[in-house]
């Protein structure tokens, strides 16, 4: 039975970023995501320069350009106005061990990684890097496809989140991906947001579903290659969340696990949430 508990999507946003347009539009999700949960979030980088600072992604600006703050606004209208505690980060040190020692130390609840098509997580970040994220942190990780589909836009900070994709299975399982799915449908959706339980080489059966306002629940059972099937049907949706686990998911990201297959061919943000042990 899927849990009715109080379980906000995030309560804190960790963005790494290469300091490239690269990240734009995973700065841009993370910056949504925090406005809406008005919660922390901090942006990150590994280098070496205090001249680097002027190129994080520009909170104040972009919250100008949405309408969200005035024209010339002081830093400390972004917690005052809006409720949002920003914080930039720059640690010298390798890219992929400093920003895992500072998700370490943080704990987000979710990490926003902006990836690059066929390459996977996008190039400064060494495959290691999301291995040990999932296998020594509890955090989410959202995918965000440098190019393609997001459901938060660039220009105007505008949310289009309407179709959710959830594949089901008895492992991992589901149980979390599912309760995510509902909170992001809460939290960030166009209501209600239609959430599609799909189920590759198995009968369509799903847990006891809540019913509510925010979303509407579907299932569907197909058969063919698991992967091919997930990215066939989510070229229609806005975001794809996967239940992970250290048999198949994040922890064997780049080993060609069903989910990092996902984030690599998926033109939408892809959702990874752990499967943690039920007490």
């Amino acid at each position: 039975m899927i849990r009715s508990l109080p379980v906000p999507f995030v309560a804190s946003v960790f963005h790494p970023t290469d300091l490239t347009h690269a990240s734009d539009r995973a700065f841009a999700h993370a910056l949504a995501i925090a406005l809406v949960r008005q919660t922390r979030l901090t942006i990150f980088h590994a280098g070496e320069g205090e001249e680097q600072w002027k190129s994080f992604p520009p909170v104040r600006q972009t919250l100008e350009r949405w309408g969200l703050l005035e024209t010339g606004s002081a830093r400390s209208d972004v917690m005052d106005e809006l409720s949002v505690d920003v914080t930039k980060s720059q640690v010298r040190g390798e890219a992929y061990r400093t920003c895992f020692e500072e998700i370490a130390r943080l704990q987000p609840e979710l990490v926003v990684l902006a990836t690059e098509g066929r390459d996977g997580l996008a190039r400064w970040l060494r495959p290691s890097l999301a291995e040990k994220l999932a296998r020594e942190t509890e955090s989410m990780t959202l995918f965000v496809p440098k190019e393609g589909r997001g459901f938060v836009d660039l220009a105007d900070g505008t949310l289009s989140l309407q179709r959710i994709l959830v594949p089901v299975d008895e492992t991992p399982d589901p149980v979390d991906a599912i309760v995510r799915a509902t909170r992001a449908a809460e939290a960030l959706g166009e209501r209600p947001v239609s959430i599609e339980l799909l189920r590759v080489n198995g009968e369509p059966t799903a847990p006891d579903l809540p019913e509510h306002e925010a979303w509407s629940f579907s299932t569907r059972s197909v058969e063919g290659d698991v992967v091919e099937c997930i990215l066939g049907a989510s070229h229609d949706v806005d975001l794809v969340v996967m239940a992970t686990d250290g048999r198949d998911g994040v922890l064997d990201v780049f080993r060609g696990s069903h989910t990092e297959r996902v984030v690599r061919g998926a033109d939408c943000p892809v959702l990874a949430v752990p499967s943690l042990p039920k007490a």
